[in-house]
């Protein structure tokens, strides 16, 4: 049984695995590399690399998400690639160390770079590439942004082929099966992106939430503050035990996960609509809005003063 080991450092919280030794089919040793990528198993089959929490600005932007992938007895699903090549090579060499079984799926949870721009790292003719509905959209609406901002991470001589869509789209609940282990899959309306789809284990009960539920680090508002709040309430209705979020530790419960989240975004709806009620500007209510950052996030100064403009913009005429 693998343990687990919370950590932090400064901006850093992440899962460390000791090395085990693992006596299942299919299964081999650990190696060193693949402790370095800092990979967990936090439910059975279900392994997570966690990201480390600095800024987009930082050389290590390309490795701020939690990634990961689900094993079954025919093939293997990976969530979410990471934020270059670089990194989505890491994540396959972990998958190879631990399993000899093909990846059939590479399901991304949204548009951000920080989620997707590893994918093609994964292309092969085994690989099936998975995401919401609206994500293939999205993906060609961003592919000359991802070039002009994210050129070193595509790995060599990029170009607009190097971004890859998704070739099955998600509208509605949707189940994947990778051998004896049922994925369901779940788009949401505009919440934290344009584009948020859940996967959850059935197997395990492990929900991988992608950027629907952040940890520690504070959430990035790209999408409909209300929305995202609508959305927290539905996946509170969900029966899972094991929640991993787009970013920070896994939690062992919904309301673990969601209880910092749920108060952030609860004031940031409650004090810009009061902003707006008393004639405040913009630009007043960026400097005032939880100046003092009551639930502790970690990146606050970088992220907190966007959300505000993203919530006053689409407070103002509600």
């Amino acid at each position: 049984m693998n343990t687990i080991i919370n950590s932090l450092s400064k901006k850093l919280l992440a899962f460390h695995l000791p090395l085990t030794v693992l006596f299942v089919s299919n299964i081999v040793i650990a190696s060193e590399a693949e402790q370095e990528f800092n990979l967990a198993e936090i439910a059975d089959g279900n392994f997570v690399h966690t990201g480390v929490n600095v800024s987009i600005e930082d050389k290590q932007h390309d490795d701020i998400a939690n990634i990961g992938f689900i094993i079954g007895n025919e093939c293997v699903a990976v969530i979410d690639t990471g934020g270059s090549v670089k990194i989505g090579k890491k994540l396959l060499d972990s998958i190879h160390s631990i399993t000899n079984k093909p990846v059939c799926y590479v399901i991304n949870t949204h548009i951000h770079f920080d989620h997707i721009l590893g994918n093609n790292a994964f292309v092969s003719t085994e690989t099936r590439f998975v995401g919401h509905h609206l994500l293939a959209e999205a993906v060609e609406q961003n592919r000359d942004f991802f070039l002009e901002h994210y050129k070193n991470d595509l790995g060599q001589n990029p170009d607009k082929s190097s971004i890859i869509s998704p070739d099955i789209l998600v509208d509605k609940s949707k189940q994947l099966d990778i051998g004896g282990r049922s994925l369901t899959l779940i788009p949401f309306p505009t919440s934290h992106s344009h584009n948020d789809l859940i996967v959850i284990d059935n197997k395990t009960k492990t929900l991988w939430s992608g950027d629907l539920i952040f940890r520690h680090r504070i959430p990035s508002l790209t999408g409909s503050l209300k929305g995202w709040l609508n959305t927290m309430a539905d996946l509170r209705q969900l029966d899972v035990k094991i929640v991993v979020p787009g970013h920070g530790s896994v939690a062992t419960s919904i309301e673990q996960a969601m209880g910092q989240q749920q108060n952030y975004l609860q004031l940031l709806l409650d004090d810009t609509r009061k902003a707006i009620a008393e004639g405040q500007f913009i630009n007043d209510a960026m400097e005032t809005i939880d100046k003092d950052n009551k639930s502790n996030w970690l990146l606050h100064e970088y992220q907190h003063a966007n959300n505000v403009s993203r919530a006053f913009t689409e407070l103002e005429w509600e």
